[in-house]
């Protein structure tokens, strides 16, 4: 007989009111892998683009999937079953992880569920000095901080470009981060920082306070001053926003500068940079165990903090989206387990 569990799945695409709390299969690891209870699951804006049936994605890039479908790539919990194979863990560790992102996105369950399989290698030891809410609010944002900022961590190919991104040298270089209160933005600031870059955080009037405690040395707020108006010869601009006119950032950058575009579709400026000497760079953020655990080791002792916008009951991941949609985000929003 299977076993059920409390998830929220989706059986169509569209707005927040599709996200339905019911029962489905609880899932069973395979060879390789962990069954993970979850005591929390991280909101990204991937979760909303699925929900949305990717319609802003070019139509050879949108999905195909099997409905129902469980959302969610971010999760933290303890460790319920071990599957063949796997020597790393044991049942009742605490564990964090981005799970099969991007890979196998839209065939298996999701975070946003009781239980989820995760994939060995895809995981690592919860830090210790944090508590599953603000570890659940990690694994997404960190790693594509963390890949665009130190270290890649792999050789798949790149969808956005014929090269590998490479990231630059930061110690005693300007970088500035657009985009800065974001769930993303917020942690390219701290990275950035740690890495002895001198920081300037583009971002809303309302994330000033927050930014510079989390290290920036200075604050456009881009609502009265526009980013390029108030800097000038930047080693590196980070846009963790995208849209339009993100070509406008390549006045603000010196000669053999870089732009990192966390999402570069619709930039159009590739000609003008190649003129200006300015490398623009791109990446696919994916799931990394490794890179978690030592990430890990700056969100225990401090060095990192994953900031927490609101939290939702599970039942309640349609309000969650809804509050996603508003935009306005301070960091993190996180469904927590009933």
């Amino acid at each position: 007989m299977t076993e059920m569990m409390k998830a929220v799945q989706l059986h169509e695409f569209g707005g927040p009111e599709v996200l339905r709390y019911g029962e489905a299969p609880r899932p069973v690891a395979s060879p390789g892998e962990v069954l993970v209870r979850m005591y929390a699951a991280g909101i990204n804006p991937p979760d909303l683009y699925l929900r949305n049936g990717y319609r802003t994605l070019p139509p050879e890039w949108q999905p195909d999937p099997t409905f129902p479908l469980i959302l969610g790539s971010d999760v933290s919990g303890v460790v319920a079953a071990i599957g063949d194979g796997v020597s790393a863990f044991d049942v009742g560790d605490e564990v964090y992880a981005m799970v099969r992102f991007p890979e196998d996105l839209m065939k298996r369950s999701g975070a946003y569920a009781e239980y989820v399989t995760v994939p060995a290698s895809e995981l690592a030891l919860k830090p210790a000095g944090i508590d599953h809410i603000q570890a659940a609010g990690a694994p997404m944002s960190l790693l594509t901080a963390w890949q665009f900022l130190v270290d890649l961590g792999h050789d798949a190919s790149n969808p956005f470009q014929s090269f590998p991104h490479a990231p630059v040298p930061l110690e005693g270089k300007t970088v500035l981060v657009n985009g800065a209160g974001g769930g993303v933005g917020h942690l390219l600031v701290q990275v950035a920082k740690w890495k002895g870059a001198h920081v300037i955080a583009v971002a809303s009037g309302k994330h000033e306070g927050l930014l510079r405690d989390l290290g920036a040395d200075q604050f456009v707020n881009y609502t009265k001053t526009s980013a390029e108006a108030a800097a000038e010869n930047v080693d590196l601009v980070i846009d963790a926003v995208g849209g339009s006119n993100m070509e406008r950032f390549l006045s603000v950058i010196k000669q053999g500068g870089a732009l990192f575009l966390v999402n570069p579709l619709g930039f159009s400026g590739y000609d003008e940079a190649a003129k200006r000497g300015i490398i623009v760079s791109s990446t696919q953020v994916r799931s990394n165990g490794a890179q978690l655990a030592e990430a890990g080791r700056l969100l225990s002792n401090g060095t990192l903090r994953v900031v927490i916008d609101s939290r939702y009951p599970l039942a309640e991941a349609a309000a969650a989206h809804e509050r996603a949609s508003r935009g306005g985000i301070r960091g993190k929003i996180v469904l927590v387990a009933g």
